[in-house]
């Protein structure tokens, strides 16, 4: 069996993957101006550095948004779209190794797939994301920059910008421990430093998410949640998906390649 390539082309990156006899090679992302730009450019670049040669492709696999600017094979390979939450789900569910999840994709915005043994079906969404992080970045702090933002928020201080339980009361209130959040930015100042607010804005997101998640399985008996997509590589889940985990009883999982997983799950509905 050939190579199956899988590509989500999104909003502002373009992830390719190939996935060879169950085995995931070599994932990389592509940013460009435009969609198209994106695609072929990611395409071209995954094969020139694996020394893959378009005779040893056997299919692609497009997902994504920007998969709509293409109705023909791919360098004559031939090409199929796939729907992004089923995507989301099979590729989640390949890398996590669980059955029953629903799968929290963080993008430029924030959907929620609930997956149940072979089912697979999108639930709802958020219109918080990445999306967010950039633009309010872009007005609070004058940049745009992922690796800028991140550095800010590495020397901020949380306690600076939310309102925390403990900021309110002398004891613990039932289910809410001194350190969860009462409300976000509640406590910031008009002269709060940049640091400050990169780490607010963060939090924010990805709090709101978490929470969303969970009120998004109300019902469903489902604890566990697999992150994917970009905002998965903020080292602040490593610290707020924990705390969430203890506020609600729940497990939030961030597989090895969670940057990619809606890429993989492309090239594995072939496979299916």
């Amino acid at each position: 069996m050939g190579i199956v390539i899988g590509i989500d082309v999104g909003i502002s990156t373009t992830k390719i993957v190939g996935l060879r006899d169950n085995r995931v090679l070599s994932p990389i992302r592509i940013t460009a101006a435009d969609q198209i730009t994106s695609l072929y450019g990611a395409f071209g670049k995954y094969l020139h550095d694996n020394s893959i040669q378009l005779s040893n492709v056997e299919q692609v696999m497009l997902t994504g948004v920007g998969s709509a600017y293409i109705d023909g094979p791919m360098y004559g390979i031939p090409t199929q779209k796939v729907d992004e939450f089923i995507a989301d789900g099979l590729g989640a569910r390949f890398e996590s190794g669980l059955k029953r999840a629903i799968v929290v994709s963080m993008g430029t915005g924030t959907s929620f797939v609930q997956c149940c043994g072979s089912e697979i079906k999108h639930i709802g969404g958020l219109g918080i994301g990445g999306g967010t992080l950039q633009g309010l970045s872009r007005v609070m702090l004058n940049t745009r920059d992922w690796k800028q933002i991140q550095s800010l928020a590495m020397q901020g201080d949380i306690h600076n910008i939310n309102l925390l339980i403990g900021d309110i009361s002398t004891h613990p209130l039932p289910g809410l421990p001194m350190n969860a959040t009462a409300s976000l930015f509640s406590k910031a100042q008009y002269d709060a430093p940049k640091e400050d607010i990169a780490l607010g804005i963060i939090t924010m997101v990805l709090q709101t998410i978490g929470s969303a998640a969970v009120l998004s399985a109300l019902n469903s008996g489902i604890k566990d949640f697999v992150l994917i997509g970009n905002l998965t590589l903020l080292p602040q889940c490593k610290d707020i998906y924990p705390m969430l985990e203890k506020l609600y009883g729940v497990h939030f999982h961030i597989p090895k390649y969670s940057e990619f997983c809606t890429a993989i799950g492309a090239a594995l509905k072939y496979q299916n």
